[in-house]
């Protein structure tokens, strides 16, 4: 019984073992068919990405990568690497996989994956920036990497759809960073700095939410120079008096050079009004502008029905915060984004920024009379030959020279006419040449004496109401690119209410 038992036993063994050998080796390591090992430990590695094994999938990932360099999952399995550790976050993980992403963009720059690339790492410095009064060098970085996923990629829309907005966003925190640091050098007076970074704000960032307030504080900085330039003739004289040594003469110059100055800075400011009145007409400082170019006695513009609209729309587009978000605002890290535009194209170059020295030395070329206009250059005159010897210089006690003398001489210099001598008039010479040709500028009398001649029309007459200054043109008007003019229906239906944070701060002296 026993022996029978053990030759049913050895029978078993024998026919389990014949059935083991029948079946397919087996991969030890990767536990995987051996048909196929790439593609299964794909598939692994992205089952354990979607359960949050970020370990297990990037150590599946990293053998098929070492293991079959040549196989197809390669491009996947090298993003999905860098997917592991953007998904894992933290500090550490998304420098890991910024390094990831610009190495599978520099080893596949033509798959359509490299957008996707580019866009995730222009993300990691997105997540990681922080308010504008703060460290700005991850808002930087997005907006350079976002900038490369418009430039390098137009073709891939979705791609460049998502750049696009995200920059406008980043764009926003920039730009407020900026106007508040401008604002701080307003406030202080120091109204060159404050100009020059305003200046700049205004040309790289047209789309800034605060793009009218921006504006409007260049123009009350020139306002401000030329305040501080009024009252520099009552101080020099004072320290002049001081002394005991009052120049007239160099009161004079310097007086003249402050006049060519603020003639320069007053044009600077209409200019900086006028931009909002006619590129940011829905927005909160358009009358306000209007105002100040009253008060300058300069001519107020007025924009065009497309523009009017163009700003309502980017104006509509903007979000706002709730009142929770606002009393958390102050616990987040994060800025706020809402007010970004999400109308119009974001800035992709840089112009060249506004210098506060460049402008000093502007100022001062104009106060010298060869700022606007002028010709800075130096000529240099090349004489040929010998020169003569140096004449003496001419005493007192000399007796003047004879003409006669001088024309007696034939080697002597035929004599210059004087530049300041006034000569007379062809009339006054022949009295018979003033009636041959009738003068143009003749004043004639109308045919009907009776009725008095129309007044000349006004171009840049200024009318008066309700506080608001524009200018006089016709409802329907066209300017001069043939674009209609906005009339005033238009202009008030774009009102609203006023943002609160304005500045209100008023220039002395105006």
């Amino acid at each position: 019984m026993s022996l029978r038992i053990t030759v049913i036993a050895l029978a078993a063994t024998l026919a389990l073992t014949t059935a083991c050998t029948n079946k397919k080796v087996n991969n030890p390591l990767a536990k995987v068919d051996s048909k196929q090992p790439d593609k299964v430990l794909f598939d692994r590695g992205m089952d354990a990405m979607k359960h949050n094994h970020f370990d297990i999938a990037r150590l599946d990932m990293q053998t098929l990568i070492n293991t079959y360099p040549d196989s197809e999952f390669i491009a996947r399995a090298k993003l999905s690497l860098a997917d592991s550790w953007y998904a894992e976050g933290g500090t550490a993980g998304l420098a890991q996989a910024e390094q990831e992403y610009e190495d599978f963009e520099t080893f596949f720059p033509n798959m359509p994956e490299a957008a996707e690339a580019q866009v995730k790492i222009a993300n990691i410095h997105y997540q990681q920036m922080e308010k504008p009064d703060r460290d700005f060098t991850h808002a930087v970085r997005a907006e350079q990497e976002y900038r490369k996923v418009i430039m390098q990629y137009p073709d891939n829309q979705k791609m460049v759809g998502e750049a696009r907005k995200r920059l406008l966003q980043v764009q926003e925190v920039i730009a407020e960073r900026e106007f508040r640091v401008g604002r701080f050098y307003f406030l202080k007076g120091s109204y060159p700095a404050s100009i020059a970074r305003l200046q700049s704000l205004v040309e790289r960032y047209p789309l800034y939410s605060k793009a009218d307030e921006t504006l409007y504080m260049v123009g009350q900085a020139y306002e401000g120079e030329i305040t501080m330039l009024k009252n520099m003739e009552k101080v020099e004289r004072l320290q002049m008096e001081r002394v005991h040594k009052v120049n007239e003469d160099v009161l004079k110059i310097h007086k003249l050079e402050r006049e060519r100055m603020i003639t320069d800075f007053t044009d600077k400011a209409t200019e900086a009004y006028s931009k909002v009145i006619t590129r940011y007409p829905a927005m909160n400082r358009a009358d306000d502008a209007r105002i100040r170019l009253a008060a300058l006695n300069q001519p107020v513009p007025r924009p065009t029905k497309a523009a009017l609209a163009l700003n309502k729309a980017e104006e509509a587009g903007r979000g706002e915060r709730t009142m929770l978000s606002r009393l958390m605002s102050g616990f987040e890290r994060h800025p706020d984004t809402a007010p970004a535009a999400r109308i119009g194209d974001p800035t992709l170059t840089d112009p060249t920024p506004v210098s506060a020295t460049g402008m000093i030395q502007a100022a001062n070329r104009v106060a010298m009379g060869s700022g606007k206009g002028g010709n800075d250059s130096i000529s240099v005159q090349t004489l040929k030959g010998t020169p003569p010897p140096n004449e003496p210089a001419p005493r007192s006690d000399d007796p003047a020279a004879d003409p006669a003398s001088t024309a007696a001489d034939p080697n002597a210099a035929p004599a210059q006419p004087d530049p300041n001598e006034l000569k007379p008039s062809a009339a006054a010479a022949d009295p018979a040449a003033a009636t041959a040709a009738p003068d143009p500028n003749e004043l004639k009398p109308e045919a009907k004496p009776d009725q008095p001649a129309p007044a000349p029309a006004q171009v840049n007459e200024l009318q008066q109401g309700n506080g608001n200054s524009t200018a006089a043109a016709p409802d329907g008007a066209a300017n001069a690119d043939g674009q209609q003019l906005a009339d005033d229906k238009d202009l008030a239906s774009s009102k609203h209410k006023k943002k609160k944070g304005l500045l209100h701060r008023v220039i002395p002296g105006n």
